[in-house]
């Protein structure tokens, strides 16, 4: 039978616009929160607008970007139907690689793709985005919602984001400040944050793990678990920043590839570092990940972070009192290795990292057993 000439064909083919334009409504609030005076235009434009005379105060600017998304943890989020906390992942993963070189977030823009817009599927997805770029002084300036019925599942979807910060050009931070004798300080991370869930969903359908179940080790359910959110860095690194300058040298966000990788990006050619795995106890969601998959921990260095989120190469001087700081500020952070040059111990160190022929890095000796709050 012909379609009524009323009908809406798009619609007829699974797009709701509509839909589309609830969830901006529903979600118009959470993003006005990010807003300072250099955001103009407001919400639902083609573009944002950021005021780039805030950048007058700067000698010579650096823009820094970096895009990402969250990856396979998406998926635990659409099994509990809980949409609340991946925004803040997305965050995580994007803003907190801009702090690496000593930028500053200026503003992110988000991009949901989705088999069906549920219009407060979408707004809770945004208001954690939201929360993430409040928490950073990022203003969430833009994004995007594209409903693929046929290419997606209705249940299904897709969260990436972009942002761009700036920095003044003396002051980046990087290999070229790091030193023979700085040290290493290691950041506690707030659990698995958003990398190797491909790993995580593998041991889980293994084990027969429903989300929903109630994990003893852990103490609440394997959802809630393996959705904490993504701690976020980026405030508290730039205040260290601002308060000890020059002693701070270098920052490494520890994402995929694990801790040893991405360290050794962010080191000079010829230096190495030796990271002493008894400064810290990984949190019992590693341990017990590591035991179902009958995976020995030390095996999954690669893939997940196993409680350090960032890493701070500062002068040795500097070390104690920044650690202090970032303590203070509720990220517990203890010193776990010594940057060193000229011939490195024998044994297979981690070199060459995401295309940077950077220092070398491994990890040595055994974890702590009893450590509380990820530091010794």
């Amino acid at each position: 039978m012909a379609a009524s000439p009323s009908a809406n064909p798009y619609a007829q083919a699974g797009v709701d616009t509509a839909a589309g334009d609830l969830a901006v409504e529903l979600m118009k609030s959470a993003v006005r929160r990010t807003h300072g005076p250099e955001v103009m235009g407001g919400v639902g434009g083609f573009a944002g607008l950021f005021d780039a005379s805030a950048l007058r105060g700067y000698t010579r600017p650096l823009l820094a970007s970096s895009t990402d998304g969250v990856g396979t943890k998406v998926a635990i989020a659409q099994a509990l139907d809980k949409h609340d906390t991946i925004g803040e992942d997305l965050v995580g993963m994007v803003v907190d690689d801009i702090v690496v070189v000593g930028a500053r977030p200026l503003f992110l823009t988000d991009y949901i793709a989705c088999g069906k817009v549920v219009p407060e599927r979408i707004a809770d997805i945004v208001s954690g985005i939201a929360r993430g770029c409040e928490l950073t002084g990022t203003a969430l300036v833009g994004g995007e919602t594209a409903e693929h019925p046929g290419l997606l599942g209705a249940h299904d979807y897709d969260v990436a984001g972009a942002a761009t910060g700036v920095v003044e050009a003396d002051r980046v931070l990087g290999a070229d400040r790091v030193r023979p004798g700085d040290a290493v300080l290691a950041l506690a991370s707030s659990g698995l944050h958003s990398n190797g869930y491909s790993l995580v969903r593998h041991i889980a359908a293994g084990a027969g793990i429903s989300y929903g179940q109630h994990s003893a080790d852990l103490g609440t359910t394997w959802g809630e678990a393996l959705l904490e959110p993504t701690r976020l860095y980026t405030s508290p690194l730039l205040a260290l920043i601002d308060q000890f300058g020059d002693g701070i040298h270098a920052l490494s966000h520890v994402t995929g590839g694990g801790i040893a990788a991405n360290l050794a990006r962010v080191l000079p050619q010829g230096t190495w570092v030796e990271l002493d795995r008894a400064t810290w106890s990984p949190a019992p969601v590693f341990r017990v990940l590591a035991e179902l998959g009958d995976i020995a921990l030390q095996a999954t260095e690669e893939t997940w972070n196993l409680g350090i989120g960032f890493l701070a190469v500062v002068d040795a001087a500097t070390a104690a009192d920044a650690a202090s700081a970032l303590s203070a500020a509720g990220i517990a952070t203890w010193q776990v290795g010594v940057v060193g040059d000229g011939a490195r111990p024998a044994g297979q160190f981690s070199q060459g990292a995401k295309g940077v022929d950077g220092g070398a890095v491994r990890l040595v000796g055994s974890y702590a057993d009893d450590a509380e709050d990820g530091a010794k």
